[in-house]
């Protein structure tokens, strides 16, 4: 999820585990330790593309980490705190690191949570940014905040918080079944063969929903709002796997294509060969577009290594997708 969600997630974890004893402290030091783990990000300024997407995501979002790293935390924190509990700090820390995770794993990114284990969780169930999850959630935040520590209001309003975050990432995984009902049906009205179907929610939303469906030679992409009248279109994008020319076996592009999960298709532009991510959707919803939310050049550089160059996304182009998903939104 994105940083502020996070924020919010891990002062909310904080003030439950340690509130009552350290009053502000808690959400404090529970909403850094919520951003903690996505400081694997640095990793993109030390190492390839390749390398940095297989690390998102990966150590500092498992179990793992959050057991080694709670008491750290904790005895550093307590060496300054005049509250000096190391085991109250440490459950502090652990329930905002692991809480972090977790709720990355519903997102169509995933998380390594059971590292290092080769099992990416991605329930594919809210987008990064869903302001219904985050926007009440900080508030019954901001109102636990203005309480005293030991008014019973104040764990009142955060446990509110906490439950109404919970009951809406419950209700877009029942949401997410309905979806894929919607886009099963329509495939076998429309006799479509398939391989394999993959559904997420658009941005910022849980009403309007994408799937991408595999077939022998392309992959289908459609949406569908819960909003809509009309039936559900599927775009074809034939995946093109033969422009690899012969790259298909080279390390570093088996390694991409295992990121993508298989998700991807290439294409070619100008002579320049496009690796297109297709779990994250697309930047424009005219039909036949290109222009992928994660989309690679692929080059050689001077060695002759296989380089992934993500292309620049344009915020003009982001401002306008916005507008054209909120009509989408309101259905066909």
């Amino acid at each position: 999820m994105d940083s502020l969600t996070q924020i919010v997630l891990g002062a909310a974890v904080g003030e439950a585990v340690l509130g009552r004893k350290v009053g502000n402290k808690a959400m404090l030091y529970g909403a850094i330790a919520g951003t903690i783990p996505d400081l694997d990000v640095l990793s993109s300024h030390f190492t390839d593309t390749t390398r940095a997407l297989e690390m998102h995501r990966g150590f500092t979002h498992s179990i793992v980490f959050s057991v080694l790293f709670a008491p750290a935390f904790a005895w550093i924190v307590s060496r300054y705190e005049s509250f000096k509990d190391i085991k109250a700090w440490s459950w502090l820390f652990f329930w905002a690191f692991v809480t972090h995770p977790i709720l990355d794993a519903h997102t169509t990114w995933g998380t390594q949570l059971f590292w290092p284990l080769d099992l990416r969780l991605a329930f594919q169930n809210i987008f990064v940014i869903d302001p219904l999850y985050t926007l009440p959630f900080l508030v019954f935040l901001i109102l636990a905040m203005l309480r005293k520590r030991t008014d019973p209001k104040r764990r009142r309003f955060n446990t509110i918080g906490l439950s109404i975050s919970s009951a809406y990432l419950a209700l877009t995984l029942l949401l997410k079944g309905i979806a894929f009902e919607r886009f099963t049906e329509a495939l076998e009205q429309q006799q479509i063969a398939y391989r394999e179907m993959d559904t997420r929610p658009a941005p910022l939303n849980a009403v309007l929903w994408n799937a991408n469906v595999e077939t022998d030679d392309a992959f289908l992409l459609g949406d569908y709002s819960f909003f809509d009248t009309q039936p559900i279109r599927f775009v074809s994008y034939p995946k093109d796997h033969h422009l690899w020319n012969g790259l298909e076996n080279n390390e570093r592009v088996q390694r991409m294509i295992g990121i993508s999960q298989g998700w991807y298709t290439l294409h070619e532009a100008n002579d320049q060969l496009y690796f297109n991510d297709l779990r994250f959707g697309l930047m424009s919803l005219e039909e036949g577009s290109q222009d992928f939310v994660f989309k690679y050049e692929v080059s050689k550089n001077e060695e002759g290594e296989v380089v992934f160059t993500e292309t620049r996304k344009d915020r003009g182009d982001a401002k306008a997708l916005l507008g054209a998903l909120w009509e989408r939104v309101k259905g066909n």
